[in-house]
């Protein structure tokens, strides 16, 4: 391949550094500005699981037709639109006045979102199949970068200058992602005369392909394990003995905790699943996933609840690089903008699912049974994976590059 996929990895690897950074600034510490600057006191968990998750349902209704868009003009024109849509987008949260403006802010953040899944599926679509485990790898690395830098940064400035501020600031962050984009980014050409493949197409022909499914599925499932403790963590940290005017900056180191693990580790495991094959890689990431979620109900403390995160996001970080590269071993060439895109749909379900659950079952149970019965579900998926197979045919794919 006469293309340089290897600039582009670096090129799109800042910038999802940068659009994750601006993500992970703000964030997490949603619950915490719905109950300072917009006075909500009452059904405070349930109203940040609904600003969770209202987003990812609008994403998860607009991906498929932002993914035929992008199999016929190319992912370069998505990243532009969503970058510079979305660095307006974080502006309006400054004028935000009462929950309700919130969540219709929220809304039109996932009608316009899609940076990271646009520049996922062009490095995996621009790059020789030999090396597609460890580009996407690399890319892991990326939006964990952000999520260790974004919340230390975010942190801070909520408590110096205010959330509202920080939101500003995202703005300005997301906007060089955009610029990035515009500027150096380079994409195979693509037949704008084709045409343009319609949504309801698309899903019968995803539909039909059994081992794609399956891997859709378990996007979902494993994003919605992460999102169920998103609005929960920033609440648990002032539970573990945070003082309230510390519990910003506390939350920031610990979520950046996972995000410093998942640099570390997720390269290895690109490697790894080129050897041992991408779905032995999974199984191994949800088992220890499963495991770190459940021991996290037996620390009581910042620092040990601190390093448990750590220990576990060594293992999950082995998640999403597989799944990435089983969704590239799924399709053909001409369907993987879309195939992406309907990845970002599960992923955006789960997106949606997890934090409206979490925030419901917050009121109800206490937190760290939350963690048990999240990891209960990676557990339970991957002994799913091993005795139903849901990867079918996919194996012998998988045998092949993994070799190649």
């Amino acid at each position: 391949m006469n293309f340089p996929w290897k600039r582009n990895l670096y090129v799109l690897w800042l910038g999802v550094f940068f659009c994750s950074t601006a993500y992970s600034m703000v964030i997490p510490f949603m619950s915490l500005f719905i109950a300072h600057d917009l006075g909500v006191t009452e059904h405070l968990t349930l109203w940040s699981g609904v600003a969770f998750g209202i987003t990812f349902l609008a994403g998860a209704l607009i991906s498929p037709y932002w993914g035929s868009l992008s199999d016929k003009y190319g992912r370069k024109p998505m990243l532009l639109r969503s970058g510079f849509a979305l660095s307006a987008v974080y502006l309006l949260y400054f004028f935000v006045k009462d929950p309700y403006q919130l969540i219709a802010v929220r809304i039109l953040s996932g009608l316009l979102a899609g940076y990271v899944p646009s520049a996922i599926a062009l490095v995996a679509t621009n790059t020789p199949e030999k090396h597609v485990g460890y580009s996407l790898g690399i890319m892991s690395t990326a939006g964990a970068a952000g999520g260790i830098i974004g919340p230390l940064v975010g942190g801070s400035l909520s408590k110096f200058i205010g959330y509202r501020e920080s939101f500003l600031a995202s703005g300005c962050v997301v906007l060089i992602s955009a610029l990035i984009a515009l500027i150096f980014v380079k994409e195979q050409n693509f037949d704008r005369n084709r045409e343009r493949s319609h949504v309801l197409d698309d899903l019968k022909e995803a539909s039909a392909n059994r081992p794609l499914m399956g891997k859709l599925f378990v996007v979902l499932i494993v994003t919605a394990s992460v999102m169920v403790l998103e609005p929960l963590l920033s609440l648990y940290v002032l539970d573990l003995g945070a003082s309230a005017s510390n519990a910003s900056f506390s939350s920031g180191i610990i979520f950046s905790a996972v995000g410093i693990s998942t640099v570390i580790a997720a390269p290895l495991w690109g490697k790894i699943g080129e050897r041992i094959g991408y779905r032995n890689t999974l199984m191994i990431g949800l088992i220890g996933g499963g495991v770190g979620n459940i021991l996290q109900h037996f620390f009581h403390s910042l620092v040990g609840f601190g390093v448990l995160r750590f220990v576990y996001g060594l293992f999950f970080a082995a998640v999403f690089p597989a799944l990435n590269a089983l969704i590239v071993q799924a399709t053909k060439p001409e369907f993987r903008g879309r195939a992406f895109s309907l990845n970002q749909s599960a992923s955006q379900l789960g997106n949606m699912v997890g934090p409206i659950a979490g925030g419901a079952l917050g009121g109800w149970i206490s937190i760290p049974i939350v963690f048990v019965l999240n990891g209960l579900l990676l557990a339970i998926t991957a002994a799913t994976l091993r005795w139903k197979s849901l990867f079918g045919s996919g194996r012998s794919k998988e045998r092949k590059l993994s070799n190649s």
